[in-house]
C-alpha cells in the first residue's frame, strides 16, 4: 500500500540542511532555490509511503525473505506483530550480514549500515508481549534485504518505508554518509563596481580531517581573511575511533593574525567539522545473549545462552557503537560467563494417596479392596494422570484375606414350579452361608454337608422330549487378569423319566446354553510372556528350538520391572534321539569283500557305491564329514 507523505525525509547528520543553508547564502537576492520554476513545489515535499505484511502458517526452519527495501528509502519500520521464537534479520544486497545474519543472533542495539542508523529492539521475553522491531530514519545508500529466521509457526511481520517522488538530494553512490564535500561542489561569484566578476571564494580540495578554507577578500586592500583550525573539543570516546569537533578562528591569510569572525564568511563557522580521535581499539568484552527456554516442563532442567567475545571498533557521535566478533582469548577464556545453567519452571506433579484402603469386598475368605490415588500438582490441584509418572503410581486395588468364613448354612424355600413340563424335573432353592444374617459367603466355607439346592419333581409322563443340560462353571483359567470359565453341555432325551445322552445335533433346534464366559481376577502386574516354540532345527541327533520372551505390564506395554531370576528360557534342545538310517531293501553288498572298498575309501565312486551299497551307506552314517570331504577332494 502506498500514499503521499508531506514530511521531509531525514538525511543523516544534517547534511541536506547544511547544504540548503549554504545554497541560500550563495543564491541571488530573489531567494529562489536553484530548482525553483514557475512557483512549483519543492521535491522534498512529496513522499510515497509503502506498506507491506508478511504472514505464513508453516515454513521450513531457516531464513525466509520478507521484502527488499530500495536505496533512498527513509522512515523505515519493520515490526513483528507478537512475541515469538522467530527473529528478524537484515542483509545488504551483496549478502553481507547487518543484523542476525549467518545464524548468529545479535544483541538489541543501534547498528550503522547503508548510510543510516538501524535500531534493533527485542522486548523482554517475560514481561512483554510485543515482538521484535527494526527502525531506521534513512535514507538508504543501497538496497536493504529483510529476512525472517523461522522457528515458530504463524509468523506475522509488518513493514513500512517512505520513498521520495523526486530524489534531487539522494546521496551519490560511494559518498560517505557522514561527509559533505562542500568545498568540491560550491563555487560562486559576484559583480564588482565596474561590472566585472571577481572570484570571492577560492575552490580548494577538502580532506576529512582538514578544515576547508573559504577566504574573504577585501576589495580595497586586497587582504584575504580565512578560517584556521585552532584546537578541538574533547573526544567523544576514550577508544574505538571517536569524534571531536574542530574549533575555527578567523585570521588574515598572509600574516596568520587573528581578526574578528565577521571578517570571514559565516557559512563555514556554522558547519560542525569533525575529526577522528582515539582510534586505538577498545578492550574486548563478553556479549551475553538471552537464556533459552528450559529443557523440561517440570523438575530440574537446563537452559543455554550465547556468549560471544566482541570489540568496539567505532563510537559514533549519537552514542551508538559498531562492534565486531573477535577470538575468545582476547576476552580471557577463564572469565567467560557460563553458557549453560540449571532451571526449573515448576515442581513436577506427584501421586497422592487420597484415601485409606476400603473394606474387603468379602467378610471372610479372599476378596479385594481399593483406594483412591490421584495426580496432584505442587499447588495441590488434581492433574491428569499423564502429568505424573505412570510407572510410579501406587496400587489402587489389592487382594485381602479375611480369614475363615462362618459355619452356618441358610436356605430359601423351594421353587413352586417344576423345571420340566412333563416327566421328572426339579425344583430349586438358594443355599447360602451367612454372617450376621447379612453377608453372602462362598458355599464351601460352612461346616457340615451343604443342604441340597435341587429336588426332584414329576410333571407327568413325557414322550421323547429333548432338553439341554448344563454342568457347573469351572474355575477361572487365569490366576490373575483376564481368563475363561467353561462348563459342559449335553443333549438329553427324556422318555418317561429315562434320561439318555444323545448327539447334540438332535437338540440343534433348541437354544444351546453358552459353554464359556470371560472372567477377571486381580491385575497381574508385570510378568514374563513367551511365544510358542519354533520348529526343531533337526529331526534327530539333538537340534534346538527357540521362542521369544518379553516382559509386559497389564496394558501389554513393554516393561523392565520383571524379576530377572524368573525369566523363561528362550532356547532349548530338541529331538535328542540318534538318527536311524533308512536302509533300502534293495541296497545290499554284491561282494563279500566290500569292507576293503570302505577302507580304501572307494565309496566315492558310483560303481563301488552300487556293488557295495550297504557297506558304503553304513560308512557314510558313521563318518559323514570324512566321507563328504574325501569325496570333494577326489
Amino acid at each position: 500500500m502506498a500514499g503521499l507523505w508531506q514530511q521531509p525525509c531525514y538525511l543523516g547528520q544534517g547534511r541536506v540542511l547544511a547544504l540548503l543553508h549554504l545554497i541560500c547564502l550563495l543564491s541571488p537576492a530573489t531567494g529562489a532555490l536553484p530548482w525553483d520554476n514557475t512557483g512549483g513545489s519543492s521535491p522534498l515535499e512529496q513522499f510515497e509511503v509503502v506498506k507491506g505484511n508478511f504472514s505464513r502458517t508453516f515454513l521450513h526452519v531457516g531464513y525466509h525473505k520478507i521484502a527488499e527495501i530500495p536505496a533512498g528509502a527513509c522512515n523505515i519500520s519493520i515490526q513483528e506483530t507478537k512475541k515469538s521464537q522467530n527473529y528478524l534479520a537484515l542483509l545488504s544486497q551483496r549478502g553481507v550480514s547487518i543484523i542476525n545474519g549467518n545464524w548468529l543472533i545479535n544483541r538489541p542495539g543501534i547498528y550503522v549500515a547503508l548510510g543510516t542508523y538501524l535500531t534493533y529492539r527485542r522486548p523482554n521475553e517475560i514481561r512483554s508481549r510485543n515482538g521484535e522491531s527494526i527502525t531506521a530514519p534513512g535514507p538508504l545508500t543501497e538496497d536493504l534485504h529483510v529476512y525472517l529466521i523461522y522457528q515458530q509457526p504463524f509468523p506475522t511481520v509488518q513493514y513500512e518505508y517512505s520513498m521520495p517522488l523526486n530524489r534531487y538530494l539522494a546521496p551519490e553512490p560511494g559518498t560517505p554518509s557522514a561527509v559533505l564535500p562542500l568545498a568540491e561542489t560550491v563555487d560562486f561569484s559576484y559583480p564588482d563596481d565596474d561590472g566585472k566578476t571577481k572570484q570571492s571564494i577560492i575552490k580548494e580540495a577538502w580532506h576529512p580531517n582538514q578544515v576547508p578554507s573559504y577566504p574573504t577578500v577585501n576589495s580595497e586592500s586586497h587582504v584575504t581573511y580565512t578560517w584556521m583550525k585552532n584546537g578541538h573539543t574533547e573526544c567523544s570516546t576514550t577508544c574505538g575511533t571517536g569524534k571531536h569537533q574542530v574549533v575555527l578562528e578567523c585570521v588574515e591569510k598572509d600574516s596568520q593574525t587573528a581578526v574578528p569572525a565577521d571578517f570571514c564568511h559565516p557559512a563555514i563557522e556554522t558547519t560542525k567539522w569533525e575529526e577522528d580521535c582515539n582510534i586505538q581499539p577498545c578492550p574486548a568484552y563478553w556479549d551475553v545473549g538471552e537464556w533459552s527456554e528450559c529443557s523440561r516442563r517440570c523438575g530440574p532442567g537446563t537452559q543455554h545462552r550465547q556468549v560471544i567475545c566482541r570489540q568496539v571498533t567505532d563510537v559514533h557521535a549519537s552514542g551508538t557503537e559498531t562492534s565486531v566478533t573477535v577470538k575468545s582469548e582476547m576476552c580471557g577464556s577463564s572469565d567467560m560467563p557460563v553458557t549453560q545453567s540449571t532451571c526449573q519452571l515448576k515442581i513436577c506433579s506427584q501421586w497422592d494417596i487420597r484415601s485409606e484402603w476400603s473394606p474387603c469386598s468379602v467378610p471372610c475368605g479372599v476378596g479385594q479392596r481399593t483406594r483412591e490415588v490421584v495426580c496432584v500438582s505442587n499447588q495441590g490441584d488434581v492433574d491428569d494422570d499423564q502429568e505424573c509418572n505412570i510407572n510410579l503410581k501406587p496400587d489402587t486395588i489389592e487382594n485381602c484375606d479375611m480369614g475363615l468364613c462362618a459355619r452356618s448354612w441358610f436356605t430359601s424355600i423351594w421353587s413352586q414350579r417344576c423345571s420340566a413340563e412333563c416327566g421328572r424335573g426339579s425344583r430349586t432353592r438358594s443355599v447360602v452361608c451367612l454372617m450376621d444374617h447379612v453377608t453372602n459367603l462362598p458355599l464351601d466355607s460352612c461346616e457340615g454337608e451343604r443342604p441340597p439346592e435341587v429336588t426332584s419333581c414329576d410333571s407327568g409322563p413325557c414322550q421323547n422330549r429333548l432338553e439341554w443340560y448344563t454342568g457347573p462353571w469351572s474355575q477361572c483359567s487365569a490366576e490373575c487378569g483376564n481368563g475363561t470359565q467353561t462348563r459342559s453341555v449335553a443333549c438329553i432325551l427324556n422318555s418317561d423319566g429315562q434320561m439318555e445322552v444323545v448327539d447334540q445335533l438332535k437338540c440343534s433346534s433348541l437354544s444351546k446354553p453358552i459353554t464359556s464366559q470371560p472372567c477377571r481376577l486381580k491385575p497381574c502386574g508385570v510378568q514374563w510372556y513367551v511365544t510358542e516354540w519354533s520348529a526343531c532345527s533337526r529331526t534327530c541327533n539333538a537340534g534346538f528350538r527357540v521362542r521369544e520372551v518379553r516382559c509386559l505390564a497389564d496394558n501389554i506395554f513393554p516393561s523392565e520391572r520383571c524379576d530377572p531370576s524368573f525369566i523363561l528360557e528362550s532356547r532349548e534342545e530338541c529331538n535328542k534321539q540318534p538318527c536311524v538310517a533308512e536302509i533300502d531293501p534293495l541296497c545290499s553288498d554284491k561282494y563279500h569283500n566290500c569292507m576293503v572298498v570302505v577302507q580304501a575309501r572307494l565309496c566315492v565312486y558310483s560303481y563301488y557305491r552300487s556293488v557295495c551299497c550297504a557297506s558304503c551307506s553304513r560308512a557314510q552314517e558313521t563318518h559323514p564329514n570324512s566321507f563328504q570331504n574325501n569325496h570333494i577332494r577326489r
